[in-house]
């Protein structure tokens, strides 16, 4: 059976050539990221540690995840074919699982009377309204002369903008707008190019020194700048921090990218056809998150040891890998990658 089409990819063509297995084992490493990234938050508050941890992986991991986005968007040209393509991989799923999301809430945060809003992306869905705006828009960004440059002044004033609302959750979108430009930047031998040995060495002791400086910072700074969600009055800070942050965490994440992309094997591994699931795995594993944090697993002392924290950590591992397989795929194919040719003229 053919391996079904992952809506994160350049659209294919009779000319497209084979799946890049670097590129898949990216994405698969950068989801599992993702799962222990959630699966720690409630583990933040009884551990520097472990909130070092999150610091240092949400620095890096969802930028990653764009930029490898943003990538495979070069080819976007808003054509027909392209736009069936982005409404049935991006704005379908988007429906179904906003609305999903609304109604499992209800019943995991003890709020039924939550309201399904298609314009306020709930929990993990602000990914896909941001990714159905970027991918619009990569036309304007192939033809502009600054694209980046253009990217972080969006992104800096954003955070100057708290009166920006939560429609599409707009400052998400524009504040990490830079890193799928910059993946629209990228060629391929940039990617030959920090998979050099060098750079792998020098990877090293940059994640250590990110880590040193994470458990520094852990009682000192708000990590919710690397959420990208909120401008800086609404983090307490003064408002010309914004511009400040967009330009220091762009940097920090951009080194930090490189480094993990450093360290993806370039060959096929066990889990490289796991890459063309990671959209299953995004928007699947937020629901055993949802219902494991209704059942409060966290008040029990041995998950805020340190063989508990582990465990939860592969414990997420083991969710989302087990929802990046082709079986997963298989069945929620119909609401993530769903046939559309009925809705469109020929």
């Amino acid at each position: 059976m053919a391996k079904p089409r992952d809506p994160l990819a350049k659209p294919r063509d009779p000319q497209a050539k084979p799946r890049d297995a670097f590129f898949d084992n990216a994405k698969y490493l950068a989801i599992v990221l993702v799962a222990m990234g959630h699966a720690w938050e409630p583990l933040r508050s009884e551990s520097r540690t472990v909130t070092a941890l999150y610091m240092l992986v949400y620095a890096f991991h969802m930028p990653a995840f764009i930029v490898i986005s943003g990538y495979f968007s070069r080819g976007f040209d808003a054509a027909p074919g392209r736009l069936k393509r982005l409404v049935a991989g991006v704005v379908v799923p988007y429906i179904v699982f906003e609305t999903a999301y609304t109604l499992f809430t209800r019943w995991s945060d003890g709020v039924p009377d939550r309201p399904v809003s298609l314009l306020d992306p709930l929990y993990l869905t602000w990914f896909l309204a941001a990714l159905f705006i970027w991918r619009l828009t990569t036309p304007l960004w192939r033809s502009v002369r600054r694209p980046l440059p253009l990217a972080l002044a969006v992104a800096a004033l954003a955070t100057l903008s708290p009166a920006i609302g939560k429609d599409l959750d707009l400052q998400r979108t524009l504040q990490f707008l830079p890193y799928f430009v910059l993946g629209l930047c990228l060629k391929p031998e940039h990617f030959r190019l920090v998979r050099r040995w060098r750079v792998r060495a020098l990877a090293v002791p940059v994640f250590a020194g990110a880590l040193l400086f994470a458990h520094w910072a852990v009682p000192r700074m708000d990590y919710a700048w690397f959420f990208h969600h909120s401008a800086a009055e609404d983090l307490g800070a003064p408002s010309w921090y914004g511009p400040l942050m967009t330009l220091a965490l762009f940097g920090c994440s951009t080194i930090l990218v490189a480094c993990f992309l450093a360290w993806v094997p370039g060959r096929r591994t066990w889990f490289t056809a796991l890459g063309a699931g990671t959209l299953y795995g995004y928007l699947l594993h937020g629901f055993f998150i949802q219902a494991a944090n209704h059942w409060h697993w966290s008040r029990h002392d041995w998950f805020h040891r340190p063989l508990g924290a582990v465990t939860v950590s592969l414990v997420a591992g083991v969710v989302v890998t087990a929802l990046c397989t082709a079986p997963v795929r298989r069945l929620f194919r119909c609401v993530v990658e769903p046939r559309m040719e009925w809705a469109f003229r020929r």
